[in-house]
């Protein structure tokens, strides 16, 4: 029996456009588009995808309200059996898209399959909505995610909807936790799992604890007309041309540029190289992401001691928690070592 499925998908794999189309309103497209045309072809004589739903990135994000009314409507009128969302590898609004689709699809109670990388934040939301198979950080991997999208969605079909664990079936861990019955009782469990620690050979833990971040937060300055300030930013702004070449999406450097005798930025000599939001505002005038001034007024006016004559900037567009953890070590070194008393962060 052949299966009937929805598949939701963003603008760019909609082919509706780019940045510039991710305003773009709920449609709905008869049959595969895009991706979707691989994965009908895995999942032939198994699954078939009946309908498309595309939908604009920023028009999601920003309506969210109306964009989960439109997708509930939707999926009541079709009735599919399953919901295939994505891939949306580290897109974070098309991650945090299909998951929202992931959660109204759950609560009418249809089950969904979608694809992300580790750090989209649509799977530390929404992962007990849906099934996710851990993809690339970028649609360059688009040919291993299809693969392993449908497999799972095999899995799934020949399974009745009962998959098993997420290292059996190939899948991220949910946050779910089952009861199931074990060989072995889990005191006898744990002590082979202590004597291995002790050994250094190779065990598995049953259960993951999450790994949170302590910063100490930095004492207040008290007086800000002696402190100098300094600029660092995401939201990749650069000198014309981005000398440096920092990528638009899943950064893998930064860069430290020099604003001494600047008394603000302009069209002609800065730009941004995000490709994660529409460049236009910010390429007209790049004090809106990096306000260079607004602090230079402050400087005048004895607001600030001093603005630092260095701003440092990445993209954030994708950009791994390991690369953003070793950026901002780095740039901290260099603002210490500079005697800089207080940086600001801004982004987009």
């Amino acid at each position: 029996m052949t299966i009937r499925v929805v598949h939701y998908i963003n603008q760019f794999f909609g082919q509706k456009g780019g940045e510039e189309a991710a305003n773009l309103p709920i449609e709905l497209a008869d049959g595969p588009v895009g991706p979707g045309a691989a994965l009908q072809a895995a999942l032939t004589g198994k699954a078939e995808i009946v309908k498309t739903i595309i939908c604009g990135d920023s028009y999601f994000n920003e309506n969210e309200g109306l964009a989960c009314m439109g997708i509930r409507e939707i999926l009541q009128d079709i009735k599919p059996d399953l919901i295939i969302a994505g891939p949306a590898f580290n897109a974070g609004r098309y991650g945090m898209a299909c998951g929202k689709v992931g959660e109204v699809a759950h609560g009418l109670g249809i089950p969904v399959i979608s694809g992300m990388y580790n750090e989209n934040p649509g799977y530390e939301l929404y992962r007990n909505f849906s099934y996710i198979v851990e993809t690339t950080n970028s649609a360059a991997g688009m040919r291993q995610a299809i693969p392993a999208m449908a497999k799972l969605v095999t899995a799934w079909i020949e399974k009745e909807g009962k998959l098993g664990t997420p290292a059996e079936e190939g899948y991220m861990p949910r946050g779910l936790r089952v009861n199931f019955f074990a060989e072995e009782r889990g005191a006898k469990r744990a002590v082979n799992m202590l004597i291995a620690k002790l050994e250094g050979t190779p065990f598995q833990t049953e259960y993951e604890m999450p790994v949170f971040d302590r910063v100490a937060p930095q004492p207040a300055i008290l007086d800000l007309s002696t402190a100098t300030i300094a600029l660092v930013t995401s939201g990749g702004v650069v000198p014309k041309c981005n000398p440096n070449r920092i990528e638009s999406s899943s950064a893998s450097k930064y860069g430290e540029y020099s604003i001494g005798g600047l008394e603000c930025l302009c069209e002609a000599t800065h730009e941004t190289a995000h490709g994660g939001y529409d460049p236009v505002a910010c390429n007209k005038d790049p004090n809106r992401v990096l306000p260079v001034d607004v602090l230079r007024d402050l400087e005048r006016e004895g607001r600030i001691g001093k603005l630092h004559d260095k701003f440092y900037t990445t993209v954030g567009n994708g950009t791994s928690v390991a690369n953003s953890k070793a950026f901002g070590a780095e740039i901290a070194m260099h603002l210490k070592n500079a005697g800089v008393s207080a940086a600001i962060l801004t982004s987009t």
